[in-house]
């Protein structure tokens, strides 16, 4: 049998979370690290028959409880189904192969691989777990990077909305293969690396994808062309949630004022927010300023960076990505994009 036909699935996490223990406290009672713990949980990491015995034991379980090879059709949900006849779609990060609830994508209505009914999966006759690769991001821009990445290689990316930090979260999760961050102050990615290096030490790459800029959109009625002057007028303001670029940036204007009370999911619902009159600013993109007809602003420009596991690179899905994102076309489609540059698209950091 090939490793493309099986996997080591393993119960760690869903066990530990029943328990109410953290990862440190599974260790400690285990005798192992916490980065051992959290790359077996991720399925990097397969451990020695000693370490899956000490695990059993900490769990007072069998080891048969913990770890089952998984044929092809065998998977667990990424997170839990929100209800009976739930689409999904399939993935296989690290050895573990994971149900993902359908959910909104910036890429539209993508097709499902299959619809949990009944207690059980019923896939779709097209469903490769093996070919997809799965990224949590922000970038309103992504479905540029999708399509290159089916048209040059073959294989499907499917997009998870999220901001940087939990995008971050789930990436160390091993719940997805890259995360989208952008977090830096200076233009120089400083600040992607320190969340980068404060999840995972030096066990992760940053591949740049752009330096983009992101500042104030505002109802172009309003007739503000400045940062001050819309800072000290009396707007409708719509925020993002704490964790993302664009609250960060709020933050650092407003210091030791309120977020607005309501929060859009991403840029692109900022942008809407304010089109359609439900608030006057927010913190945005260019792009979706521009898009949307609204005033925009710049406060900075970001680096945006996609963050992988260093013990993912080898992946013929993540070298695949390398790939597109450093390919002629895609950069050339990027930099055409109102506050996307692509100077530096492509290359790599630690």
């Amino acid at each position: 049998m090939s490793k493309e036909n099986f996997t080591l699935a393993n119960s760690i996490r869903r066990q530990r979370e029943e328990r109410g223990w953290s990862q440190q406290e599974l260790a400690d009672r285990a005798g192992l690290s916490r980065t051992g713990i959290s790359a077996i949980e991720a399925g990097r990491l397969i451990p020695s028959t000693a370490a899956a015995l000490t695990l059993a034991a900490a769990f007072g379980c069998r080891v048969e409880d913990l770890f089952a090879l998984a044929g092809h059709g065998a998977a667990s949900w990424a997170w839990s189904p929100p209800a009976e006849g739930c689409r999904y779609w399939r993935a296989l990060i690290g050895s573990r192969q994971l149900l993902f609830p359908v959910e909104a994508s910036p890429l539209g209505t993508v097709p499902h691989d299959g619809v949990w009914r009944d207690g059980g999966c019923h896939d779709q006759a097209f469903a490769d777990p093996v070919r997809t690769l799965v990224i949590a991001c922000c970038d309103p821009a992504v479905g540029l990077l999708a399509a290159e990445y089916a048209r040059q290689t073959g294989f499907r990316m499917l997009v998870l909305p999220r901001a940087s930090r939990p995008a971050l979260e789930l990436l160390a999760a091993g719940l997805v293969h890259a995360a989208g961050l952008h977090l830096g102050r200076d233009g120089g990615g400083e600040g992607n690396r320190t969340a980068a290096r404060e999840r995972f030490g030096a066990e992760f790459r940053l591949l740049r994808i752009t330096d983009w800029q992101t500042g104030l959109v505002l109802d172009p009625a309003l007739g503000v062309g400045t940062i001050s002057g819309a800072l000290a007028a009396d707007l409708r303001w719509i925020g993002r949630e704490p964790g993302s670029g664009a609250r960060q940036v709020l933050d650092e204007l407003c210091p030791g004022r309120l977020a607005p009370a309501h929060l859009a999911r991403d840029h692109r619902g900022v942008a809407t927010a304010i089109r359609s009159g439900f608030a006057q600013a927010g913190v945005a993109l260019r792009l979706v300023g521009e898009e949307e007809g609204l005033n925009f602003l710049s406060v900075r420009e970001e680096a945006y960076d996609l963050c992988l596991a260093a013990d993912s690179l080898a992946d013929p899905r993540i070298r695949a990505l390398v790939e597109v994102v450093r390919s002629p076309a895609y950069r050339r489609l990027l930099g055409e994009l109102p506050g996307y540059d692509s100077h530096r698209t492509g290359e790599f950091a630690t």
